[in-house]
C-alpha cells in the first residue's frame, strides 16, 4: 500500500495583532491588540509580556499598557496581508493550503525530497516567511490535525507517534484552532473537563463504541483527532470535472468590488452544483485570470463545509490580496527617482503643438480622432480601485505596469475535496437547508433594494392581545422578543390564537334577536344574547359566542378615554368561520379571523 504523505504546517503566531500592526504602520516593539465586542481576541507578543490575555476587557488592557495599540477584528484585513506569507511559502513549496490567515498547509513529501530532509525544508520556510516580513513556526506530522498541535509547540513529531505525542496535551487544546474545530466543540471539552478527562489522552482511551453512544458527531471527529488516525479514507472521493463552475468577465472586470460581486454569484453556482450532487466542499481551489494572459491561484481548507457566503468571503480576500501583493511588488520597482519614473514624468509634462500641457499616459486618440482614457484608475494601498482625478497628480507618473494584475478575465471555483451532503442535512423540523437559504437569499436582496426595514420576521412575544404577542424583528437582527412569552399573562386571550390579524379593524354590528344593539352592562356581561352580525353590507346569524372579556390590564395608560374595552369570539353560520371582536367607544370591530 502507498505510504500516506506527511503534511507540514506553517503557523504564524498572532496573526490578526500582527496585520493589525502591519496596516497601523507601528514598530514592533509596541503592543498591540485586536478586539471584538469590547474584549481582547488577539495580542502581540509584547503585550502579553505586559500582562495582557485574551478575554480581557478593552478598559483593563489599556490599564496593564496605556500605551497599547487597539484594532478592531477585521478577517477581511487579516486574509489581505496573510497572502504575501503564502506566496512566500508557495513560491518554496508549491502546493499551498490555506486553512486560515496565519495557518498554512502543504504536503511534505515533495519538501523533503527537494531540499534533504525535513528540517532542512523546515528551515527554508522558516527564511522565506522571514523574508516576507513575518514569524512562523512549523509543525511536521502525520496527520493534518497533529502538524498543526506541533506547529504551535514548533515540534516534529516522528512517524507513527501523534498519539503518543497529543497524549499528555491538555483537552482543551482540542477547541483552540478553529480551522479544525466546529464552534460546539467548546462546549465538548467543558463536558470532557467536567467528567474528569483532563488530557488527550484521557479522552483517547475511549473506544470509538463509547464516543459515538454517549457524545454527538463532532466528538467523534475530536475522537480519532485525539487518537491521530487518519482524518479522510485512503481512497478519498475524486469531485467529478462537473464541479468546477467559471465565469468569463465580458467586459474583463477591473475593479476589486466588482470582481467580488461576480464571485458572490460564482459561489453561489457553485453550491448550486455541489447541492445537485449531494455533496459539499472543504476544499476549494480559487482561479483568476487577467487580459495581461497570467494566472492566480490559491487552495482553501475548512474544518466545516463551505457555504455560500463562507465562499463568497474567501474569493473577495484572495482577490484583494492578489491586488495588494502585485501593486506593492511593482511600486517597490518604481521607485521617484528611476530612470522609468523620470522618463514618465518627461511625457507627462510634453507640451502640444497649441502650448498646453498634455498627458500623454492619461489619454490618447483613437482614428476617430477621439480621446479615449487609458488610465481610469488605481488601486489603493487595500488592493481597491480609485479614480485617479486632480487630487492625485502623481498617480500618472508610473509605467503602465505598476497598475496591478491587469482586468480580470475569468474566475473559476475548483473543488479539490468534497465531504458528502449530510453534514449540511436539514433536521426533520428545519435548519440551513437548500430552500431555506434560497428563500433566504431572496428576502436579503429585497432587504438591499429597499432597505432594512422592509423585510422583517415575526417572533412569539409575551402579551394578552394577539397583536402583542408577536414582535417583528427586521431580517439578519437577533431574534429577541419584546416581552417574554414563558411568563404568566393574567387576563391572556385564550387558545387558538386568531389565524388572521386585521390592522385596520373594521367596524362590525353586534345586535340581539329583536334588532337592539348589544354591548357591555355594568357586570361585564353582553347587555343581550347576540343573535346577527352585521358587516358592511353583509350579515350573519350567529351559532355561538364566548365572553366578553374585559380589558384592565395597564388601565393608567389603556388607550380607551371613556367606558370599557372587551374582546369577545362569535361563530357565523353561514360560512362556519369565527370572529375575533374587540369593542370600544360601544362600537365593535374585527380584530382577527380563526380559519
Amino acid at each position: 500500500m502507498k505510504a500516506r504523505s506527511r503534511v507540514l504546517v506553517v503557523w504564524c503566531p498572532d496573526w490578526p495583532a500582527v496585520a493589525a500592526a502591519v496596516e497601523a504602520g507601528v514598530e514592533v516593539t509596541r503592543a498591540v491588540a485586536v478586539l471584538s465586542s469590547n474584549r481582547v481576541v488577539a495580542c502581540s507578543a509584547v503585550a502579553r509580556s505586559e500582562g495582557i490575555r485574551r478575554g480581557m476587557r478593552k478598559r483593563e488592557a489599556q490599564a496593564c499598557c496605556p500605551d497599547l495599540v487597539v484594532a478592531q477584528e477585521d478577517p477581511d484585513r487579516d486574509g489581505r496581508f496573510f497572502e504575501a506569507v503564502v506566496e512566500a511559502v508557495d513560491a518554496t513549496v508549491p502546493g499551498v493550503e490555506v486553512l486560515r490567515p496565519g495557518l498554512l498547509a502543504v504536503a511534505a513529501r515533495g519538501a523533503t525530497r527537494f531540499f534533504g530532509s525535513e528540517e532542512a525544508a523546515a528551515e527554508q520556510l522558516v527564511d522565506a516567511v522571514a523574508a516576507a516580513g513575518a514569524e512562523c513556526q512549523i509543525g511536521i506530522a502525520d496527520e493534518l490535525s497533529t502538524a498543526v498541535f506541533a506547529a504551535r509547540r514548533a515540534a516534529f513529531v516522528p512517524s507513527g507517534k501523534g498519539a503518543e505525542f497529543l497524549a499528555p496535551l491538555p483537552v482543551s487544546e482540542l477547541a483552540v484552532e478553529p480551522a479544525l474545530a466546529a464552534p460546539e466543540r467548546a462546549e465538548l471539552v467543558d463536558l470532557l473537563w467536567r467528567l474528569g478527562l483532563r488530557r488527550i489522552g484521557d479522552f483517547a482511551r475511549l473506544t470509538p463504541a463509547e464516543v459515538a453512544s454517549r457524545f454527538g458527531q463532532d466528538a467523534i471527529t475530536a475522537h480519532r483527532c485525539a487518537r491521530a488516525l487518519p482524518e479522510r479514507p485512503a481512497s478519498a472521493r475524486v469531485p467529478p470535472a462537473d464541479l468546477v463552475v467559471e465565469y468569463r468577465c465580458d467586459p474583463p472586470i477591473d475593479r476589486v468590488d466588482a470582481a467580488a460581486f461576480a464571485g458572490r454569484m460564482l459561489a453561489a453556482r457553485l453550491h448550486d452544483t455541489l447541492s445537485a450532487a449531494s455533496v459539499a466542499c472543504t476544499r476549494l481551489e480559487i482561479h483568476a485570470e487577467t487580459e495581461a494572459g497570467e494566472h492566480f491561484s490559491r487552495v482553501w481548507r475548512c474544518a466545516e463545509p463551505l457555504t455560500p457566503d463562507s465562499t463568497a468571503d474567501r474569493i473577495r480576500w484572495q482577490l484583494d490580496g492578489w491586488l495588494t501583493r502585485r501593486r506593492t511588488r511593482n511600486r517597490r520597482g518604481a521607485e521617484p527617482n528611476s530612470p522609468g519614473r523620470r522618463a514618465s514624468n518627461r511625457r507627462a509634462a510634453d507640451s502640444d503643438s497649441s502650448g498646453r500641457a498634455s498627458n500623454r499616459w492619461a489619454a490618447s486618440s483613437d482614428s476617430s480622432g477621439r480621446a479615449s482614457n487609458r488610465r481610469s484608475a488605481e488601486p489603493d494601498s487595500f488592493g481597491r480601485m480609485r479614480h485617479p482625478g486632480g487630487t492625485q497628480p502623481d498617480s500618472f507618473d508610473e509605467p503602465e505596469e505598476a497598475w496591478g494584475p491587469g482586468a480580470i478575465t475569468l474566475l473559476r471555483l475548483e473543488p479539490l475535496e468534497v465531504v458528502s451532503a449530510g453534514a449540511l442535512q436539514l433536521g426533520l423540523w428545519g435548519g440551513v437547508g437548500e430552500e431555506e437559504e434560497r428563500a433566504r437569499r431572496v428576502l436579503i436582496r429585497v432587504q438591499g433594494l429597499l432597505g432594512g426595514d422592509a423585510v422583517r420576521l415575526g417572533v412569539l412575544s409575551g402579551g394578552r392581545g394577539p397583536e402583542e404577542r408577536i414582535t417583528m424583528i427586521t431580517l439578519g437582527d437577533e431574534l429577541v422578543p419584546a416581552h417574554d412569552p414563558a411568563q404568566p399573562w393574567p387576563g391572556r386571550l385564550p387558545e387558538p390564537a386568531p389565524t388572521v390579524l386585521l390592522p385596520n379593524r373594521p367596524e362590525v354590528r353586534l345586535e340581539d334577536a329583536t334588532g337592539a344593539p348589544v354591548w357591555i352592562d355594568d357586570r361585564g356581561l353582553f347587555t343581550a344574547e347576540p343573535a346577527h352580525l352585521h358587516w358592511g353590507s353583509r350579515s350573519w346569524k350567529l351559532i355561538g359566542w364566548a365572553g366578553p372579556w374585559l380589558l384592565d390590564d395597564r388601565w393608567w395608560s389603556h388607550r380607551v378615554q371613556h367606558g370599557v374595552a372587551a374582546r369577545a369570539q362569535v361563530l357565523l353560520e353561514k360560512d362556519k368561520r369565527a370572529l375575533l371582536l374587540l369593542g370600544f367607544h360601544r362600537v365593535w370591530h374585527v380584530e382577527g379571523l380563526y380559519e
